[in-house]
């Protein structure tokens, strides 16, 4: 299914927000086996694809979902470049960053700070949709802070200009991820454009997605952060606004062997030495809420040998299926004993 043929169907769309360092292939495919509408890669520099095509290809291999590439940049003639090379590589669809609000990317006036010059702004999402044939979308903010935004009247002339969805973080730049995200604030972006448009921010579980839904009037919601370590998420909001019954969160088990399959995925991808360096955030967001949890993310950012590291994850999660274990027999002998 291409993504606008998800866009007119008449399921809800979920989709994984693009996360700098977070986003990479193994992820994404993980996030796509459990379920979500369209996964979004990491953000890709459009002077870095044009220098270095080959290098970034790596970067945008896909996997089973609709797949889009996000690209960022402040030279529209490059972002169209970049664009072109995107297509060449067979994604769906192509993602324009101009919500990213860290300080490296504003200071180069790309991200969130294009929102400042909506001049620019809008020939580099015209030059992207001139030059490839395939559907492109934009992220971005409500806009600077509280006393310029411009989200309304960007996103009307992101629509004239052939704009076919865009995704809102409901904060301004100068929020960052601080505060609370304002869903209302997009509602009225229902009236004003005939585009599609996705809510995004602080969508921690399915019922917030419906909450969410309900404040913004969007067609549907993007999930970032909330996804870190519960890559099952995204398809519970799913099954949640279908009208279905929500699958269950894994059990203790199951998550130590999505784990250990995740960790083994990014030692494919990247090779021994950097998957391990790139996974530790992995392994500390995956145990969040775990008894001995604090002690177990101290003692895994210093292990280095691989094979000290499974060790020491498996022992982790082992005393977690004994407790279980303790606890269902107690459980048990206590009914026999009512009986």
């Amino acid at each position: 299914m291409s993504l606008e043929e998800c866009l007119s169907d008449n399921r809800i769309p979920v989709f994984l927000a693009p996360m700098a360092g977070i986003t990479d292939t193994p992820f994404r495919d993980l996030v796509s086996r459990f379920g979500v509408t369209a996964v979004v890669s990491e953000m890709v520099s459009s002077e870095a694809m044009v220098r270095s095509r080959h290098r970034v290809y790596k970067r945008s291999t896909y996997g089973s979902s609709i797949q889009i590439i996000q690209l960022v940049g402040i030279s529209p003639q490059r972002m169209a470049e970049s664009a072109i090379i995107s297509e060449d590589l067979g994604v769906d669809a192509i993602d324009i960053n101009m919500g990213c609000p860290a300080r490296k990317v504003v200071s180069g006036n790309s991200g969130a700070a294009l929102m400042r010059d909506e001049d620019l702004a809008v020939k580099i999402a015209e030059s992207v949709v001139k030059a490839v044939k395939i559907p492109v979308t934009l992220k971005m903010r409500l806009g600077w802070d509280d006393e310029h935004r411009n989200h309304l009247s960007l996103a009307k002339k992101f629509e004239e200009v052939g704009i076919k969805m865009l995704a809102i973080h409901c904060r301004t730049r100068s929020q960052m991820y601080g505060g609370k995200a304002n869903w209302l604030a997009i509602a009225e972006l229902r009236n004003a454009v005939k585009i599609p448009y996705l809510c995004n921010g602080d969508i921690k579980s399915p019922e917030d997605a419906v909450c969410a839904l309900e404040k913004s009037l969007a067609h549907g919601v993007m999930v970032g952060r909330a996804v870190l370590g519960k890559p099952w998420l995204p398809n519970q909001i799913i099954q949640l606004l279908d009208g279905q019954k929500i699958i269950q969160t894994p059990s203790i088990v199951q998550q130590f062997h999505i784990i250990m399959e995740h960790f083994q995925s990014v030692l494919d991808f990247y090779g021994i030495p950097q998957g391990i360096k790139i996974f530790r955030k992995h392994f500390c967001w995956y145990s969040g809420g775990l008894s001995g949890s604090a002690c177990f993310r101290e003692n895994i950012n210093h292990v280095e040998d691989l094979n000290s590291i499974k060790n020491y994850v498996e022992d982790f999660y082992e005393r977690h299926f004994q407790d279980i274990l303790y606890s269902e027999k107690e459980v048990l002998c206590l009914s026999k004993q009512e009986i």
